[in-house]
C-alpha cells in the first residue's frame, strides 16, 4: 500500500492514479502528457499536492466527481467530456467518482514545466512568480484549451514519436493562456488561502445576504472558483468554514440589535434569516453561550 505524502511531482503522480495507462509523452520538455482508462467507481482516493500547473481534461464519459481536504465535507461536480479541473493546491485532497451512463469515463492528464510557467508569469504580470497564485477550478469549459490539447491528442496518437518542438510550442501556448486567464496577483504570505479583495467580495456578500439561506454556490461564484476548492481556500485565510464564518456574522448583527434595539427577539432572528424563533434562539445560544432574551438582559 502506498502512503500518500504531502507533496510529489508531476513525474511522480501517478502512482496514485489508479486508472490504466493509455498513452503518455516521452522526452518532451516542459510538459508530461497521459491518458488513463478510469474506473467507473472511486471510493476515494488521496492525491498530493503537487508543484507544477496540473490540469485534467475528461476525453470520454461523465461522473459525478466529489472533492474534500481529508476530513472535510465533500463537494459534487458534475463533469463530462471537454470539462477541465485544473489544480494548483499546496495541500493534499481526497476525490471519489462514479461514473454515469454506458461511456467509457477516460482523463487526460497535463502537468506543465515550471519553467515555462514562470516565465509566462514574468511576461503577463510583469512580477515575480511568486507574486502570483494559479487559480483552483474544477469542473470548467476553456474551449482554447481544448483546442490545444486537441493537437497534444493526435500527436501522441501518432505513429512517430511525437514532434518534441510542436509540444514545446503548445506548452509555451498553455503557460501564456493559464497566466493570463487563471493567474492573480497576490502577496507572498498568501500560502494557499484567499487573497484579501476575494475575502473582500465574499464577506461583503455575506453581510449583505445575512438574511438570505446560505449558498455555497453563490459566493464561490463570486470568488471565481469552485465550491471545493473556495472552501478549503477560505478555511485557511480565516480558520472558519463558510458555513460558520456565515452564522458568525448573523450573531454580530444579532448581538447588537438587542443591545442598541428594542426590537423583539422573533423580529431580530427573521431579520437574520431565522424563520423559526426556537431555531434562531438554538443557534444562538450554542454560539454566544447564552438565549438572546439572556444576553439583552445581561448587557
Amino acid at each position: 500500500m502506498i502512503t500518500t505524502p504531502e507533496s510529489t511531482s508531476g513525474e511522480a503522480f501517478h502512482q496514485y492514479l489508479r486508472g490504466r495507462l493509455i498513452a503518455a509523452s516521452n522526452g518532451w520538455k516542459n510538459l508530461l502528457v497521459r491518458i488513463y482508462s478510469e474506473p467507473r467507481v472511486e471510493e476515494s482516493v488521496i492525491y498530493p499536492a503537487v508543484a507544477e500547473p496540473r490540469m485534467v481534461r475528461i476525453l470520454s464519459g461523465a461522473a459525478a466527481v466529489e472533492e474534500r481536504e481529508p476530513g472535510g465535507p465533500w463537494l459534487k461536480a458534475l463533469v463530462q467530456a471537454d470539462d477541465f479541473f485544473l489544480t494548483a493546491s499546496q495541500s493534499p485532497y481526497e476525490v471519489r467518482w462514479r461514473a454515469i451512463g454506458p461511456e467509457p469515463f477516460k482523463t487526460m492528464h497535463l502537468y506543465l514545466g515550471l519553467p515555462v510557467f514562470n516565465r509566462a508569469i514574468e511576461e503577463a504580470f510583469q512580477t515575480d512568480p511568486g507574486a502570483t497564485r494559479l487559480r483552483d477550478l474544477s469542473g470548467f469549459k476553456d474551449n482554447f484549451l481544448s483546442a490545444l490539447l486537441e493537437g497534444l491528442l493526435k500527436e501522441l496518437s501518432s505513429r512517430h514519436r511525437g514532434s518534441s518542438l510542436f509540444a514545446e510550442g503548445i506548452a509555451q501556448s498553455i503557460a501564456g493562456h493559464l497566466a493570463r486567464t487563471y493567474a492573480d496577483e497576490t502577496t507572498q504570505d498568501y500560502k494557499g488561502g484567499l487573497p484579501g479583495f476575494r475575502l473582500r467580495k465574499v464577506r461583503d456578500l455575506m453581510v449583505t445576504r445575512l438574511e438570505d439561506g446560505f449558498s455555497l454556490i453563490r459566493l464561490a461564484r463570486e470568488a471565481d472558483m469552485s465550491e471545493f476548492h473556495f472552501s478549503r481556500a477560505f478555511k485557511r485565510t480565516t480558520g472558519f468554514t463558510p458555513s460558520q464564518y456565515f452564522i458568525q456574522l448573523r450573531m454580530e448583527r444579532a448581538r447588537r440589535l438587542l443591545r442598541e434595539t428594542n426590537r423583539s427577539v422573533i423580529e431580530i432572528g427573521l431579520d437574520v434569516g431565522y424563520t423559526s424563533p426556537s431555531h434562531f434562539t438554538r443557534i444562538f445560544r450554542r454560539e454566544v453561550g447564552i438565549s438572546p432574551t439572556e444576553y439583552r438582559r445581561m448587557r
